[in-house]
């Protein structure tokens, strides 16, 4: 591990692409055969492949533990190294780098950090430990195995352990360019490497692939979960067409969660965006799917649904974390499946190429694809099912592209989904054959209160705002959100200096500063909330611009926040209900 942790810096330290592609590659390639799919993993940020699905579960409290006492130093030390770097890796390693030794360090956990152990870690000791951390019991385990690995480690080692155990590793490797150095080390084309990945969605397991030649031999499996094609950002109805054109399909874009259904025999699961299981959380959807005459993988949507209609997402997320949800939640927050894709597919009269595995329908085109979704006959909503298929309408021009757009808005929907019905999918990419039409509900002026130092390239700046409007009954600031994104990288080294001179008071890595600052701040979707003392929450917000024309004064009150949530909620738009028959097909 300390050699990987060497080359790890290497990268870090290195900005040309072709220079990172080249030292990654050189240390891959003479890799045994044991840690080179381990390497490559962790060389993804992770300590688990991303389809795998396992998480370590140790949180800051059990890694500072861990770290005082492996230092034999003071509780906020840990703290006040987080609070100078924001990464937590340098944090340990800066912790672990000016340690004495630890003041009561049980045997078991070997010598202090200091210097290079004897018995420093392998790559194989690390995934290891990291397994072993998963499947221990609780945190006072957890924390012991963890104290065991970082006692076998130099800083520097210490270091990358916490990055990669973290999901933090912050050193410039895009996925892109890690396909590349696998390529590269073991003579294989770059396009066969990406297929493989996509396929697989583990890192490790296509540079074995590509290390013995064996790249065309990937494949779906059931219950390893694809990562999700995704869609690129865009606002402009011209820009649109322009670049997926003269035909168009466009879906509505709901408020719920992704999640991909995976369905064999009577065995049925459910993973979401982050590929990890959530069947638990929605057992009326898994019990809906069993006793189907199709074998294969959905890609689709999970909405509160009731009376034939949408629930906004801030019912969904009453669902959302239980791993058992009572029987009462279900019957208030009922929960549906809705269907836009088909990812792979064996019927039942063809049966399986081999047990778990399925005939992948990534290469079709999305017509074909949608041809063999609707051709499943899945138990619709309004028929006695929990399924329903997107709303799907074909566009060709500007006018036409306008009008689906505000129909959507209109049934309380976040925008449109607008797709090249040519286009293939594709596992893990963000491409234009896909494109995701959002504009801003409104926009509203706030008064920045808080601000928070940020992370990554952003660290050393402090980018990260809470914004409040008025009250104005009690004349008092109210929060209702917190952005980190719209502002150019000169205007916040320029706030952070301003920032800084106006601090109020600190509390760790968040500052309250004097309510002089006033921000335009937009967002998509505004709900009634708890989480901040307005009483509202907005979902995606990002700052517009500086507003320095403006004075406190002059920002916006939560009567007007409560304006716009009400005819969001019950203005013109809410005559046009998310029902069966146009928000959803079935």
């Amino acid at each position: 591990m300390r050699r990987w942790s060497e080359v790890a810096e290497h990268l870090a330290a290195t900005t040309r692409t072709s220079e990172k592609t080249r030292l990654l590659a050189d240390y891959l390639r003479p890799l045994p055969p044991g840690e080179l799919p381990i390497a490559a993993v962790f060389f993804a940020g992770r300590p688990f492949a991303q389809q795998d699905g396992r998480t370590t579960g140790l949180g800051w409290a059990t890694i500072a533990q861990a770290v005082t006492q492996l230092a034999g130093t003071t509780a906020g030390a840990l703290s006040e190294a987080y609070d100078r770097s924001s990464d937590l890796g340098i944090a340990v390693a800066a912790v672990l780098g000016r340690s004495t030794g630890p003041a009561t360090l049980p045997r078991t956990t070997g010598p202090t950090p200091i210097e290079p152990p004897a018995d420093a870690p392998s790559l194989l000791d690390v995934a290891a430990a990291y397994a072993a951390i998963e499947q221990a019991a609780g945190p006072v385990a957890k924390g012991a195995l963890f104290a065991r690995l970082l006692a076998r480690c130099d800083p520097m080692t210490a270091k990358y352990v916490v990055k990669v155990l973290t999901g933090e590793l912050r050193i410039g490797l895009r996925e892109g360019l890690l396909e590349a150095a696998v390529a590269e080390a073991f003579d294989q084309p770059l396009s066969a490497v990406q297929r493989a990945g996509m396929l697989t969605g583990d890192v490790g397991a296509t540079a074995q692939l590509a290390r013995d030649d064996e790249l065309a031999t990937a494949t779906l499996r059931l219950f390893q979960p694809l990562r999700f094609m995704l869609a690129s950002p865009a606002e402009d109805a011209v820009e649109i067409l322009q670049r997926l054109g003269p035909v168009v399909w466009v879906e509505d874009k709901y408020d719920g969660i992704r999640a991909q259904l995976h369905r064999v025999g009577d065995r049925v699961r459910l993973y979401s965006r982050d590929l990890h299981d959530v069947s638990g959380q929605f057992p009326e959807v898994v019990a809906g799917a069993t006793g189907l005459s199709w074998d294969g993988i959905l890609d689709g949507e999970l909405l509160a649904y009731r009376d034939g209609a949408v629930l906004p997402f801030v019912a969904l997320q009453r669902r959302l974390g239980r791993k058992a949800p009572s029987a009462a939640i279900q019957a208030e927050v009922p929960v549906i499946f809705v269907a836009f894709d088909v990812l792979a597919l064996a019927s039942a009269a063809e049966g399986l190429v081999r047990p778990g595995v399925l005939l992948p329908q990534l290469d079709r085109p999305l017509a074909e694809r949608r041809q063999l979704l609707e051709a499943l006959q899945l138990p619709l909503i309004g028929q006695g099912g929990l399924f329903g298929l997107s709303h799907l309408v074909s566009v060709d021009s500007i006018e036409s592209l306008e009008q689906a757009y505000a129909a959507a808005r209109a049934r309380n929907n976040e925008g449109l989904m607008v797709k090249d019905p040519a286009s293939p999918y594709s596992p893990g990419r963000r491409g234009l054959g896909w494109l995701k039409m959002k504009r801003a509900l409104a926009t509203i002026e706030c008064v920045v209160i808080g601000v928070e130092g940020g992370h990554g390239k952003r660290h050393g700046v402090l980018s990260d705002y809470t914004f409040a409007v008025r009250d104005e009954t009690s004349g008092t600031l109210v929060t209702i959100g917190k952005a980190y994104s719209g502002l150019t990288d000169a205007e916040i080294a320029e706030m952070t200096g301003w920032f800084e001179a106006h601090t109020v008071a600190q509390y760790g890595r968040y500052r309250t500063v004097e309510p002089t600052v006033v921000v335009e701040v937009a967002f998509d979707v505004i709900v009634r909330s708890n989480r901040h003392r307005s009483g509202f929450s907005l979902r995606f917000p990002r700052i517009v611009r500086l507003r320095p024309d403006k004075t406190p004064d002059e920002i916006d009150s939560v009567a007007t926040v409560e304006a716009i949530w009400r005819g969001r909620q019950h203005g013109p738009e809410h005559l046009v209900t998310a029902r069966a028959g146009n928000a959803l097909e079935g």
